[in-house]
């Protein structure tokens, strides 16, 4: 029984596993060189983490439960390490009631937030729809306002890219 060689299978691909979540996230918000980058150091870890594995697999079969074990928790962690990186951008839409609606948007505004709002109609009263683009690490805080002032809307959060304009990016643009 080799402790040290179960760790560093463990360790290396905890890191591999954790690295290829991330890769998969960094990409899909557009940043291919760096994705490229992680790939290239994932490639390395998996080639010696798995020559180390296969080599005398039949005398040692504990280093796949360790290779598995490393695989699980790292796809874990690379979840939670993207989660707390909050990597791109989100559309929300708050269904919030419409005597509730100046005050949501005044605030998401004083608070330099861009809001498009929409009317709509519920199955009893009128209905403010607002659409809010926002950074993933800020989607906490919207949500924050919008339930601070009426705590029964309705928030949907949806994966979305700028492609062009909008008040946020002509601010940007003016700086």
């Amino acid at each position: 029984m080799n402790i040290g060689l179960y760790a560093i299978i463990f360790i290396s691909k905890v890191i591999e596993n954790s690295l290829g979540t991330l890769r998969l996230i960094v990409v899909a918000n557009g940043k291919k060189g760096l994705g490229a980058f992680l790939q290239f150091i994932i490639a390395i870890v998996w080639v010696v983490v798995t020559g180390a594995v296969v080599t005398n697999i039949t005398e040692d079969p504990l280093k796949i439960v360790f290779f598995a074990l490393g695989s699980f928790v790292g796809s874990y962690a690379g979840s939670f390490i993207e989660e707390k990186m909050a990597l791109g951008s989100n559309m929300l839409m708050a269904i919030v009631d419409e005597d509730y609606g100046k005050a949501v948007i005044k605030e998401l505004r004083n608070n330099d937030f861009a809001v498009t709002v929409l009317q709509g109609e519920g199955k009893d009263k009128g209905r403010n729809i607002l659409m809010i683009m926002v950074s993933r690490k800020k989607r906490h805080e919207v949500v924050h306002i919008i339930n601070s002032i009426d705590n029964s809307s309705m928030i949907i959060a949806e994966s979305a890219k700028t492609i062009s304009g909008g008040y946020n990016q002509l601010k940007k643009e003016k700086k």
